[in-house]
């Protein structure tokens, strides 16, 4: 049918919107619980070794549940699963307080409570990740735009969470913070679940080789996609060589260079809001940039380059400086590699290849955090920072000169079994 037969479309953003406020309100709440929990144990029982056990549990499920729980997203539907798991984060995170003000709380009990919010979290995210391409065709928005504003939402979420999340312990107390962040995720549930039509929602049809044969399936088409390969792999270094880095390596040489936390806040703030901008331009102007070369420009000014500035410059102002430019740079990367992946996905087998990819890309962060320490101690602080650099420079570099990564800048229509239209 020619466009001219074709019945104009109105434009539905409510649904969008209501997905966007909810997404916003629920990452706010996942940011409050990631301060309050730790400060709730340390509060409770004053031991730095529990908090850490704590945050083990809260962490660790994710990576699984990214996998595994895939295949359920596509059967229950990604706007059910959306709601199901802000109510059951909700309800676990409400149990915090509630039964440590009514019948106590075992330490044991805080572990199971903490380590079922982390298994319910990831379903919950891949599913708003695969029923975002629905919501923008409804809308008719472009897809980079979707993902932009999507991504910018988690961004800011960050910057308004860990300071809010600190004012509301000092004025109101950890165990009342709890009871917000609860509210929060019901409030992020109700929003998308009255807001969203179903019929945004696809729903996956069942594989006949069972529930681990669905795993399979999702397995094979990464197998089997070059580009989406790729980019699991990349990601996968770049995500081990930065988790090093912020949680170890980056404390370290602030206080070393520095002997004060301050420098540390100022920097991540400075990225944390150059990246937020970032997003917001790349929402506005990012279609008409070629995707694969600014991936890689971003990649590499947002990543690869800060070690060799924290090395060869370290002075407060040049820092800060760089990371305003590093913060606009990685700002272009999470949505270029989105919109590509959900346009080459198969809309019915789209959850589980989310989840599949999100567990591999995920899996260098523990492993980056575990390394980061003993690497310091051996090679020492400079020689770290060097071969970072060198292994985030060369691992970028290959978006550049990998064949299959040319198909980014294929248009749409172009790529075979793609199944979201490019709105025009």
């Amino acid at each position: 049918m020619s466009s001219s037969e074709q019945a104009p479309r109105t434009a539905n953003r409510l649904p969008i919107v209501a997905f966007f406020v909810g997404c916003a309100i629920s990452n706010v709440g996942d940011m409050c619980t990631l301060l309050a929990i730790p400060w709730f144990v340390l509060q409770t029982t004053g031991s730095v070794t529990q908090t850490g056990i704590t945050a083990f549990f809260a962490t660790l499920p994710a990576v699984f549940s990214a996998f595994f729980g895939s295949v359920l997203v596509d059967r229950l539907g990604y706007k059910r699963t959306s709601v199901i798991g802000d109510l059951a984060s909700g309800i676990t995170i409400m149990l915090v307080p509630f039964l440590y003000s009514t019948a106590g709380l075992a330490f044991w009990q805080l572990l199971l409570l903490v380590f079922l919010g982390g298994l319910l979290k990831s379903p919950a995210t891949t599913a708003r990740h695969a029923l975002l391409p629905d919501l923008a065709e409804l809308a008719s928005m472009r897809l980079e735009q979707a993902n932009a504003f999507y991504d910018g939402i988690g961004r800011i979420a960050g910057l308004i969470g860990a300071p809010l999340a600190g004012v509301l312990i000092a004025v109101i107390g950890t165990s009342n913070l709890l009871w917000l962040d609860a509210a929060s995720f019901a409030i992020s549930a109700l929003l998308i679940g009255f807001a969203v039509p179903f019929q945004s929602s696809r729903q996956a049809t069942k594989s006949e080789n069972g529930y681990f044969g669905a795993l399979r399936e999702g397995v094979r088409f990464i197998q089997h996609d070059t580009l989406v390969l790729s980019f699991v792999v990349v990601i996968l270094i770049t995500n081990l060589i930065d988790a090093a880095f912020f949680s170890v390596v980056e404390p370290v040489y602030i206080k070393h260079i520095f002997n004060s936390v301050l420098p540390l806040a100022l920097i991540t703030a400075t990225m944390g809001g150059a990246a937020f901008v970032g997003t917001l331009l790349f929402g506005l102007f990012g279609h008409r940039l070629p995707r694969r070369l600014t991936c890689v420009i971003g990649y590499t000014v947002g990543g690869a380059l800060r070690f060799w500035i924290f090395l060869y410059l370290p002075i407060l102002p040049v820092l800060i400086g760089w990371h305003i430019i590093a913060g606009l740079g990685i700002a272009v990367v999470n949505p270029i590699v989105g919109t590509v992946m959900q346009e080459r996905l198969p809309a019915e087998m789209r959850a589980r290849i989310f989840g599949a990819v999100g567990a591999g890309m995920l899996a260098g962060i523990p492993l980056g955090t575990f390394l980061s320490g003993y690497v310091v101690a051996w090679i020492g602080l400079q020689m770290t920072l060097l071969i970072m650099g060198i292994l985030y420079f060369v691992t970028t570099l290959s978006l550049l000169v990998n064949p299959a990564l040319k198909a980014m800048d294929v248009p749409l229509e172009e790529v075979g079994g793609a199944t979201v239209s490019k709105v025009k």
